[in-house]
């Protein structure tokens, strides 16, 4: 198993007068010569593709530029306004970035769906092994990219959870785009406007997954004891309002100011687990206060009985978690750590530099962890990963995928 990422920012735009229509030919010929010789010579068995939206209408010649230089097997992309790869993160600029992987003994299968063939989500299991054309058996991992405006991702992945229990999804959901039919996403040699193009692997292929959701705790966890859907009405027994009031009195002036834009609810993962920290969290948004119940309204269904605990974001904390969770990785999956061939990320568009107050953030960190692997990605409009047994829709995430060879040579 081989991978590799390059990526290429383009001078101007490809509208500006200074280009011609066909310039993009050039860039995309450059990109696919340097990936071939990264990958000593040979051509991807898959293809990743993120594309700046500025190159919207030369899309559909990209692909088959991309196609006839480089004839992969499997090929998924999309619009992205910020991209990754090959070391570097751009933001709002024009570019292109392909990550390419040679796949030996692995079975990597493309595919595009739309909310219009989903299966019910009480359809039993082989529903889903037929739209999507694998079994369980097979032990599949999935990339996926949607678009945003048109397609129920959450839906999706929890069908893909009920269906194939044990498999690893992750990706991110098409950025660039401001209304419906504005972002592009590519599988194989076809360009659509909406639903959902992805890849299943199975074979000698192992994905590992490390989900950074970029907060810290605080104060102390929670028994939801009165809570209906995404709304919480009492936290131990007391209105849950006046319970983050309180929580919020507590806090330093500096974290009281952060918390009026930057505080969030965890909804632990493992209500069996002894002692709960940082990571053991899903982190919702909290939208305001019901009116009438003064009821939290959480971007999260709760059940009655579930641990929470209020977070904090910052830049600080941020880069914390993300360091935590790939120090967890390296360190009790240090043989699978070592195997690594190459990773995707998958970023929120409000980290980067608009976190950070500089490019390449997370791209060098996961570097200090797991060495000059090739990393690709973009940054999205909401990303995909698991926390805990459970996949997740996700916002102001890092979701990285790790690849490695199943059973490594020995």
């Amino acid at each position: 198993m081989k991978w590799a990422s390059v990526l290429k920012c383009t001078e101007g735009t490809p509208s500006s007068p200074a280009r011609t229509d066909d310039s993009f030919k050039e860039v995309v010929k450059e990109l696919a010569e340097e990936l071939t010789l990264r990958l000593d010579g040979m051509h991807p068995d898959f293809l990743l593709a993120f594309i700046s939206p500025d190159y919207k209408k030369h899309f559909e010649a990209i692909v088959a530029e991309l196609n006839n230089l480089l004839t992969p097997q499997a090929f998924i992309g999309c619009t992205a306004a910020g991209l990754i790869g090959d070391g570097r993160e751009l933001e709002q600029q024009s570019a292109i970035t392909l990550t390419g992987a040679l796949l030996p003994g692995v079975k990597a299968e493309a595919f595009h769906t739309s909310n219009d063939f989903l299966p019910d989500l009480d359809d039993p299991p082989q529903s889903w092994e037929k739209l999507l054309e694998v079994t369980s058996a097979d032990d599949p991992s999935f990339l996926l990219l949607c678009d945003p405006f048109s397609f129920s991702i959450e839906n999706f992945v929890q069908g893909l959870d009920y269906a194939f229990p044990k498999s690893v999804k992750l990706g991110g959901l098409a950025s660039g785009g401001h209304k419906a039919g504005e972002n592009r996403l590519i599988v194989n040699d076809r360009v659509y406007r909406a639903g959902l193009v992805g890849v299943h692997f199975s074979g000698n292929i192992a994905v590992d997954s490390v989900v950074a959701q970029g907060c810290r705790l605080i104060d102390k966890p929670y028994r939801v004891t009165k809570c209906d859907g995404n709304l919480l009405y009492e936290l131990d027994g007391k209105p849950a309002f006046l319970v983050l009031k309180e929580v919020l009195a507590r806090l330093s002036e500096r974290d009281q100011k952060l918390a009026r834009e930057a505080i969030f609810l965890g909804v632990a993962m493992d209500e069996f687990k002894e002692k709960l920290g940082e990571g053991d969290f899903l982190i919702r948004n909290i939208h305001g206060i019901e009116p009438m119940s003064g009821a939290l309204l959480v971007g999260e269904r709760l059940r009655s009985e579930r641990t929470v605990q209020f977070h904090l974001r910052d830049a600080a904390s941020s880069a914390d978690d993300l360091r935590m969770m790939l120090r967890r990785y390296t360190s009790t999956e240090k043989s699978k750590a070592d195997q690594a061939a190459g990773a995707v990320l998958f970023s929120c568009m409000g980290r980067g530099q608009y976190l950070y107050g500089r490019a390449n953030h997370d791209s060098d960190i996961f570097s200090e962890y797991l060495g000059e692997i090739p990393l690709g990605g973009f940054f999205c409009n909401g990303e995909i990963g698991p926390v805990g047994d459970s996949t997740f829709l996700h916002g102001y995430t890092s979701s990285f995928g790790i690849f490695r060879e199943a059973q490594p040579k020995k």
